[in-house]
């Protein structure tokens, strides 16, 4: 199967925030597997994020008047045209990051599962709701949810569907408008899904999506939107939080992982070396929570070295826009570069190559085979700096405390994998672990894809969360309406002042210990 033709890129292009697009620099978008332009992109500028936030400004008024229902059924309605269009958006994911089919359909199924998990909880999450009053009777105290206004999106080109739209989503149903930056590289994945936004009934100004790059358009839109949403490295998250943290708006932040498998002595190791070929190579390890640590019981170790390296070797690469290749490219010369660069260091130093370790031009011009390395030390680049690639690093543990201490010993927490002999010793260890999410018993996918759950990262690994109730509640401003009844609290007729400022704090008191009360 080819990639997709130049005149669906034609088509969308139109999509992007941006006026005058042909007198506009434009930016060539390249095929990953083959490195041949498939299409031209406007560059945007910091007047085209001005302008896309000034009518978003003016939509998303309107936009908050609409019922959450019907906001829902909009939704709901995206989510069919996803999954009726998901071949057409395969082959745009595959085209501009290189990933394999497998992993690209991994982009459809979260669009779908967000879109499903909002659509249905968005009303009862933010309706408004009765908590206790001052005083039982004479008190009635509601909290309502209030959108923020506009949300700026900026998404990453590794998964540049679910982490542009999967985000955006929530943010509309609360009633926000949406301005977007997707990555340079990956700009068509945003613009494609933008078009069944829109077909849906989404309106135009409401969800607007503005390429260019992260110093111009990046940075204007986090001077312009009310809350912030990033998904990308920690060092670039760190900049746009002191940025967001000088206006005062909300943030949220996906970032780095350095993550970490722990297998017990106990565990089934066929299993574990099968599956651990997705938690560390899906997408060519290119995605954030990914497994580039593994921990294995020193009882063994070797044993389960070689089942997992004999799995690795075996995998396939390939070009293929079908489901047969286990893994497909990186997704530029600069991953590549730090891949290499991670992996050369390591050998200079004394490590062992269990599999891979190479580029594979022949495959393609950004191909490098899935990689593990044996004897890491802690002075090798790859034992502590995420690589963020295809290479995973296999240490030998004297026991579980030590597996447990060594998978904390890192500035990250973003996700983690734990294979035991029973569930319920993997939960146990799986408590103990400082990481967003952990998977007992799979590498990251079940933790991810439960979107009624709270999913991001601890310590360096980021700030907030998507999915669950927090993941669309951050966009909103709560407030508080407290209704005075039949009295209000100024000193009742009959009283002298000084009577009921005595009897004010006992009264509260009393209150406080009647049933149901806290």
């Amino acid at each position: 199967m080819p990639a997709p033709s130049s005149a669906t890129f034609e088509r969308l292009r139109k999509l992007a925030a941006i006026d005058d697009m042909e007198s506009r620099e434009v930016l060539a978008v390249e095929e990953v597997f083959t490195g041949k332009p498939i299409a031209t992109i406007p560059v945007g500028t910091a007047a085209d994020v001005t302008a896309a936030f000034a009518k978003a400004r003016a939509a998303q008024v309107e936009w908050a008047q609409v019922p959450v229902k019907e906001r829902a059924a909009i939704i709901e309605r995206f989510r069919d045209l996803v999954k009726a269009h998901r071949d057409e958006l395969m082959d745009i994911a595959q085209a501009e990051t290189g990933k394999a089919r497998s992993a690209a359909q991994e982009e459809i199924v979260d669009m779908m599962l967000n879109a499903r998990y909002y659509a249905r909880n968005a009303a009862k999450l933010l309706a408004p709701k009765r908590v206790q009053g001052l005083l039982p009777g004479l008190t009635k105290t509601v909290v309502h949810h209030q959108p923020k206004g506009v949300v700026g999106v900026i998404s990453p080109w590794n998964y540049p569907m679910a982490l542009s739209i999967s985000d955006s989503i929530p943010a509309l149903l609360a009633g926000n408008a949406v301005v977007v930056k997707p990555d340079s590289q990956t700009p068509y994945c945003t613009l494609v899904n933008a078009e069944l936004l829109y077909e849906a009934g989404v309106p135009r100004d409401v969800f607007a999506v503005v390429p260019g790059p992260g110093s111009v358009v990046g940075t204007a839109i986090v001077e312009n939107c009310d809350y912030l949403m990033f998904t990308g490295s920690t060092a670039t998250g760190r900049l746009l939080a002191e940025q967001a943290g000088r206006r005062l708006i909300g943030f949220s932040a996906e970032l780095g992982g350095k993550n970490p498998m722990i297998v017990t002595k106990d565990a089934k190791l066929d299993e574990v070396a099968k599956a651990a070929t997705r938690a560390c190579f899906s997408n060519a390890g290119q995605l954030c929570i990914s497994v580039e640590r593994i921990y294995v019981d020193q009882s063994v170790a070797a044993e389960f070295t070689t089942k997992f390296g004999a799995q690795v070797s075996a995998m396939k690469l390939a070009t293929d826009y079908d489901f047969s290749a286990d893994m497909g490219s990186l997704i530029s010369e600069g991953q590549v570069k730090a891949v290499s660069g991670h992996v050369d260091d390591a050998l200079v130093k004394g490590a062992k190559v269990v599999a891979g370790g190479n580029k594979r031009p022949d495959i393609g011009p950004l191909f490098y085979e899935p990689t593990v390395l044996a004897d890491v030390t802690d002075e090798m680049l790859c034992a502590r700096t995420e690589t963020f690639g295809p290479l995973v690093s296999i240490y030998p543990v004297a026991d579980v405390e030590e597996a447990i201490a060594k998978a904390n010993d890192t500035e990250y927490g973003l996700n983690a994998s734990v294979w035991a002999g029973t569930k319920a010793e993997g939960e146990a260890i799986a408590a103990r672990l400082r990481s967003g999410t952990v998977n007992v018993d799979e590498g990251y996918a079940p933790a991810f894809g439960s979107t009624a759950a709270p999913m991001g990262g601890m310590r360096a690994s980021g700030v907030g969360r998507r999915h669950g109730p927090e993941g669309i509640l951050k966009y909103c401003e709560s407030q508080t309406i407290a209704t005075t009844r039949v009295l209000n609290l100024g000193t009742p007729r009959g009283f002298s002042n000084s009577f009921w400022q005595k009897a004010l704090t006992p009264l509260i008191s009393l209150v406080q210990q009647l049933p149901g009360r806290r």
